[in-house]
């Protein structure tokens, strides 16, 4: 297998800009122009839809605009195409619109002033990855199995096909890291609501405190703490789909309530007295053996029945060692070193591993063996596991008198290591932690992670290539 290499693509694309500003447009475009791009410029939500006649490759837009903003914008432009990744620029950013925003489908979220080479750095990488998910097999593979050979994964499209144009909840079963938040996405974006909302959420990362306020919102002083009114993911996902990621790590107490909302599509928030309707579509997804919870009496059975219409399993990477080579050239591609080789000896050591943290731990292995190569060739030494670096790091352990640290203490200090480590980007730093990017904004924001590194604080130079 050594030798493989694959060619670098030419991004030479058609760009719109919005831009209500005359002279921020035109700075952007001109910048744009530089690097070869195709360039659309629109000075509000009206002139921007007129041009998505015939969808652009990406859009880049202020988030206040004359006759609407970006959030409003967004799924329109996703009801066109919802492949076209779109970047939002804006003066005025919060982490709660950043939420919001990137809920909705916006690509990234940026303060101004922008540093133009990093924004267009972005929206380079951007339409390369669409590009790497859009072809092959028309389109009908999830993200992860496009470079699929093997015969499970091709069943496992097949089933998903069939799912096409339908609104039935989904329960997606697999081991952590084998892409079923991917599945998710995709199950949306062919699913009859796909020109609404995908409002994901990792259960198992809300707060047993603050579970029921984080789905169903809740209004100003409804309990200590809660200075103003908040709105829930249910609410956020009306007309499109909620995705319930590890959603057997939801508290028992909430269960019921989640199972009212899916049979009446009807709630409450906190401290209301009237009912709002939530027209969603549920997916949810799960490591666990859920029906082993139900005997436990740790997940409600009848909750696990009305949300396995559908069941479909993901399976892990060594039940498709075939589809190893093919997912390496697709990650480093999405890493940004497609022309990177592979000795002999890299391919046989990647291919012989039991891999337990599936293709998330694969992207780590790979990201790893970037960073350590000492040229374009990766060799067998610098493909480390991440069991072995698990098993350093517990050789090296605290000793047992060292007082023990909270789970939210090691979470937020990993999340801070994450994004120093990637000198502020939110994008790879949720990458490198293997979460959603609104997850991780919703944690830099529960945590109090001081803004200076927060990602996307753009006021700082460019990188140095």
């Amino acid at each position: 297998m050594s030798g493989v290499v694959v060619s670098r693509v030419r991004l030479q694309s058609r760009i719109l800009v919005v831009e209500d500003d005359a002279a921020t447009r035109h700075g952007i475009a001109a910048a744009l122009r530089a690097r070869g791009h195709a360039v659309l410029e629109a000075g509000s939500c009206h002139e921007a839809l007129e041009h998505f006649s015939s969808p652009p490759d990406a859009v880049i837009t202020d988030l206040r605009l004359p006759d609407g903003d970006a959030v409003s914008l967004l799924p329109q432009l996703r009801a066109l195409d919802a492949t076209v990744p779109v970047y939002i620029i804006t003066g005025f950013a919060t982490i709660d619109v950043a939420v919001r925003a990137v809920k909705l489908g916006a690509e990234d979220f940026f303060t101004k002033p922008v540093v133009l080479a990093t924004l267009i750095d972005c929206v380079d990488k951007g339409i390369a990855h669409r590009r790497a998910t859009t072809t092959g097999r028309h389109g009908r593979a999830f993200a992860p199995s496009r470079a699929a050979r093997s015969d499970v994964m091709q069943r496992l499209d097949d089933e998903v096909e069939r799912l096409r144009n339908s609104d039935c909840t989904v329960l997606i079963l697999g081991e952590t890291g084998t892409g079923k938040s991917v599945l998710a996405r995709h199950i949306h974006d062919v699913g009859a609501r796909r020109s609404g909302p995908f409002v994901d959420v990792n259960c198992a990362g809300l707060r047993s405190d603050f579970v029921e306020s984080e789905l169903f919102g809740h209004l100003r002083g409804a309990f200590t703490g809660a200075h103003a009114q908040k709105q829930g993911l249910f609410d956020a996902a009306h007309d499109g789909t909620l995705f319930l990621d590890e959603i057997g790590d939801i508290d028992m107490q909430v269960q019921p309530k989640i199972l009212k909302v899916l049979e009446e599509k009807r709630f409450r928030r906190m401290g209301e007295v009237r009912e709002r309707n939530a027209d969603i579509r549920l997916i949810a997804a799960t490591h666990h053996d859920l029906l082993a919870s139900v005997e436990r009496r740790s997940f409600r059975a009848d909750l696990f029945y009305r949300i396995s219409t559908v069941t479909v399993r993901v399976p892990a990477l060594r039940e498709r060692a075939d589809d190893i080579p093919g997912l390496v050239l697709e990650l480093l591609g999405q890493e940004g070193a497609p022309e990177v080789d592979l000795t002999r000896e890299a391919w046989e050591k990647l291919g012989s591993y039991s891999w337990p943290g599936n293709i998330r731990e694969l992207r780590n292995v790979l990201h790893r063996a970037l960073i350590l190569r000492a040229g374009d060739v990766v060799t067998a030494d610098d493909i480390r596991f991440d069991s072995e670096s698990r098993g350093a790091t517990l050789a090296e352990a605290a000793p047992e008198s060292a007082s023990p640290r909270t789970l939210e203490e090691v979470e937020r200090e990993h999340i801070a290591r994450a994004l120093a480590a990637e000198n502020g980007r939110v994008r790879d730093a949720a990458r490198r932690l293997a979460i959603p990017r609104s997850t991780l904004y919703q944690k830099i924001k529960n945590y109090g992670i001081p803004l200076g590194s927060r990602p996307r604080s753009l006021t700082d130079p460019p990188e140095e290539e």
